[in-house]
């Protein structure tokens, strides 16, 4: 068992190599669970099947340009979710990249046994996702597409957006970061050169969007830095409530997007644990639609607000 463990690894780490153009012999450790050294070892096992790797430990590997082995076939496992697959990509991606997944995956599906073409139909029929796509700009369909086309030639792109305080559309000449999913939105982190600084962008208010010949002269960092900064661990607060075991059921669907941090269960109850930066007007709002069954245990300033917010709601039956 542990040869054939060894020797899926050593495969598996063929193809990571042949996916990317550097591998780092950390990533390969903490990808399949095991320590640098087994890693190391399993590279010598490759260069000793005359595998043509270059690198060395603690930069990265290589396989030498243009190598390349056959395809290997599928298991039905990997066959069956391409299915599952193209159904979220055609959920959470614009129609731009949703047509060159489907463009690439119809070239994978050709090299798939017959018995698992046939299975991979018949799961297509059956997966339904319901396509609420309000996150998207459908107006737009290519946005998604230009803005990863612009991150890998490292190209600039020409904006038009209209934010959310503004009734007019700005022209934005930007560098991108990143892309990311918030709060079921698509964000972008750029450079813009009309602000001289780094921007949130949301993917639905861009009213066009076109890729420029100029190369990238920002020299930024990866997204994460920037996206820790926006979201600061030390100006967060916290908040600790209880509630019904019957309620919290109805509350697992939306309190992500109150900064949910996790929960104890108690023998009748559940104690919820939030982080959050706007405890006024977003969680106290929010938590308005529970009032009657929850509990407020931390902070103090929170249960004020709620009643605050139940006095309002009252006052406008007096009136």
């Amino acid at each position: 068992m542990d040869i054939q463990k060894r020797f899926d690894r050593i495969l598996a780490i063929y193809f990571h190599l042949q996916a990317k153009p550097i591998v780092k012999a950390q990533d390969l450790a903490d990808r399949f669970g095991v320590s640098l050294r087994t890693i190391y070892r399993d590279i010598k096992s490759l260069e000793g099947a005359g595998i043509p790797l270059y690198g060395e430990a603690g930069t990265g590997y290589s396989l030498m340009n243009g190598y390349k082995i056959q395809p290997t076939l599928f298991t039905k496992d990997e066959a069956l979710s391409f299915a599952v697959a193209e159904k979220l990509m055609q959920h959470y991606m614009d129609a731009g990249m949703s047509k060159h997944f489907s463009d690439a995956l119809f070239k994978m599906k050709a090299i798939l046994r017959t018995t698992d073409k046939e299975n991979v139909a018949q799961i297509e029929n059956q997966v339904l996702i319901k396509k609420d796509k309000g996150f998207l700009n459908e107006n737009v369909p290519f946005a998604l597409a230009i803005l990863f086309e612009s991150i890998a030639k490292q190209q600039q792109i020409l904006l038009h957006y209209k934010s959310a305080t503004s009734e007019t559309i700005a022209s934005r000449k930007i560098e991108v970061i990143g892309v990311f999913q918030e709060n079921e939105f698509w964000y972008f982190m750029a450079y813009c050169y009309q602000r001289e600084d780094i921007r949130q962008f949301r993917l639905d208010r861009i009213h066009q969007i076109d890729l420029l010949d100029n190369s990238f002269s920002q020299k930024l960092k990866p997204l994460n830095h920037y996206l820790e900064k926006k979201n600061p661990q030390e100006n967060l607060q916290t908040v600790r409530i209880r509630v019904t075991k019957d309620l919290a059921r109805y509350m697992v669907w939306d309190r992500i997007h109150f900064g949910y941090i996790d929960e104890i269960i108690l023998e009748n109850d559940v104690e919820m644990h939030f982080k959050t930066r706007d405890m006024k007007h977003g969680i106290a709002r929010w938590l308005m639609m529970f009032a009657d069954e929850i509990e407020v245990l931390e902070p103090e300033d929170l249960t004020f607000r709620m009643q605050e917010l139940a006095i309002g709601f009252l006052s406008k039956f007096d009136e």
